[in-house]
């Protein structure tokens, strides 16, 4: 169930609403005069969500490729063009 408070909470109520984003890992949804207005969340939260946005951005980039071209890799190939990708960094000193 989301945490939905009164703006006024995030002055009045600080900590409990810092305790609510920390011990739950959710956000917080604040609403000004009956509206939503605004989220709070944990760094952690906010780091967690910018990473599944990026994952989610590049399968759905990589979705829209693959019906651009017939094209097919098994991951055996990609894992060895990784390693050999890595082998070249390593031994060119640009790790």
């Amino acid at each position: 169930m989301p945490h939905i408070r009164p703006v006024s909470d995030l002055r009045n109520n600080f900590t409990d609403i810092s305790r609510i984003v920390h011990e739950t890992a959710e956000p917080v949804f604040l609403t000004k005069n009956g509206y939503g207005d605004m989220v709070v969340m944990s760094m952690e939260a906010f780091e967690r969500f910018q990473f599944e946005s990026e994952v989610y951005f590049k399968l759905k980039e990589a979705e829209q490729e693959a019906q651009l071209t017939n094209t097919r890799y098994s991951h055996k190939e990609i894992l060895n063009e990784l390693k050999a990708k890595l082998a070249n960094k390593v031994n060119t000193g640009n790790v």
